[in-house]
């Protein structure tokens, strides 16, 4: 049984439309391969730069830590351990940012009170205060900091430097003031001081 003419029209007219919908689809969103080609270029590009920027932010990565209420951090490729500073020995005969040495796994380890080097207030020790042992070829000692906060990225080039609140024995030991109010320790200046070995095996 043949279709009634009317449908057979409107079965014609809706391939039509099909066909100029899908022709339109084609031209619109449709590339020939050297468009194609270039497109994907263009995108590479774009991704090179955004890959290019980051890394001339001179990204590095810092544990950061609270002490005496202040925001402090310090590369995390100095960073040995972090420990609970449950009991230390005090050493006679020391310059009085020494608060004493541990023994760390079998290894004598000497303490330093960033509070006295770097004239910040002092309190009692918490009974969560830790240590942050550093460490060189060269050199280890400990630091006494309040509680660890984390490790992030931060820009060496966004570090804020000469700041009248870096002055006196701290900016010996800083790199910078970063944009979150983070003051960077330098590592390896704090590990290659000799003013700072207490032990002679260190």
């Amino acid at each position: 049984m043949s279709e009634p003419l009317e449908d057979q029209l409107r079965w014609t007219q809706l391939h039509k439309r099909m066909s100029e919908l899908e022709q339109r689809l084609v031209d619109g969103f449709g590339l020939r391969p050297d468009d194609l080609a270039e497109r994907l270029r263009l995108r590479t590009q774009q991704w090179a730069g955004q890959r290019d920027s980051e890394a001339a932010l001179d990204l590095f990565e810092v544990l950061s830590f609270s002490l005496s209420g202040e925001l402090y951090a310090i590369g995390s490729e100095h960073v040995a351990q972090v420990l609970p500073l449950n009991h230390y020995t005090p050493l006679p005969s020391t310059p009085a940012y020494v608060l004493g040495i541990v023994n760390v796994r079998g290894r004598i380890v000497s303490v330093l009170d960033l509070r006295v080097l770097f004239e910040l207030p002092i309190g009692h020790l918490s009974d969560r205060s830790f240590l942050l042992i550093l460490q060189s070829p060269e050199m280890e000692f400990g630091l006494l900091i309040d509680r660890v906060l984390g490790v992030a990225q931060i820009s060496r080039d966004g570090l804020q430097t000469g700041l009248a609140n870096l002055s006196g024995v701290r900016a010996n030991y800083l790199l910078g003031v970063s944009a979150q109010q983070c003051t960077v320790l330098d590592g390896a200046r704090l590990l290659g001081d000799p003013n700072l070995r207490v032990l002679a095996d260190e």
